[in-house]
């Protein structure tokens, strides 16, 4: 018999457990640092039984400090294995380009300069790099970033999981297949897929909290929760707040870059 779904009205996170579900980063270390401020005067004011803080992916590219970003979490948790990081596209798209470079790729194309930027690696851009004298410059700048990423922050970016599900919540950075059992979803679908999923108004087996597209605020539905606020440009971090049967959405704004 096929389960009807869950209906967000409905869901309830872990008995006894707090959850935290941060939307996409994109090198934005101001709000994600000021973001776990707020989570842990929560917590210290308001004790929880247990908690998680779940990062939906996207750490990089875009804002002004990737490197920092990817610094902060892996300092965070070192501290506390409780905070947990799933993939994004372009957490993946970074070890992508590490490992072989594409001047018209992920990368280069959307904010991947700014990263190479926050380890002290300026790139050309622009779709010619491979040409002429630029392509050797193109070259040199890849091989400098390569040595300039720690070798820690390679591992922490391939230890990221796709997904992870608590309680009633399916936690995953873009989304799942329609249809697909959440145990079966692949990788692909799980850090890119855009409209199949948004457009499927029926309930899933859980409520699938996710970032990768931009929304003007967080955006509660059904059988969904988006918490992508474009916190890059917009100068706000959106998380999801699960407390037992208590849902709310909990931002952080600071002065857009």
């Amino acid at each position: 018999m096929v389960s009807p779904g869950i209906h967000f009205l409905d869901a309830r996170g872990p008995a006894g457990m707090r959850l935290y579900a941060i939307g996409d980063v994109h090198g934005r270390l101001d709000l994600l640092a000021a973001m776990h401020g707020r989570i842990r005067d929560e917590i210290e004011r308001d004790p929880p039984e247990d908690w998680r803080v779940i990062h939906l992916g996207d750490y990089v590219d875009r804002g002004p400090d990737s490197k920092g970003v990817i610094d902060f979490l892996i300092e965070a948790r070192q501290r506390d294995p409780r905070h947990l990081m799933l993939a994004g596209n372009h957490d993946v798209g970074f070890l992508d380009f590490l490992r072989a470079p594409d001047p018209d790729g992920l990368f280069m194309r959307f904010g991947g300069v700014q990263t190479a930027q926050s380890y002290g690696v300026p790139f050309n851009e622009g779709p010619n790099a491979w040409f002429g004298k630029a392509e050797t410059l193109f070259r040199r700048a890849h091989a400098a970033l390569v040595n300039a990423v720690p070798q820690s922050h390679v591992d922490f970016l391939r230890s990221l999981n796709f997904s992870v599900s608590l309680g009633d919540f399916f936690f995953c950075h873009a989304g799942i297949k329609p249809g697909t059992a959440l145990d079966k979803q692949s990788p692909q679908d799980l850090i890119w897929i855009r409209d199949v999923f948004h457009d499927h108004t029926g309930l899933y087996p859980k409520i699938v909290v996710h970032g990768h597209t931009p929304v003007p605020e967080a955006q509660v539905l059904p059988n969904r929760v988006n918490v992508d606020t474009l916190a890059w440009q917009s100068g706000m971090l959106s998380a999801l707040v699960v407390d037992g049967s208590d849902k709310r959405i909990l931002t952080m704004t600071v002065k857009a870059m």
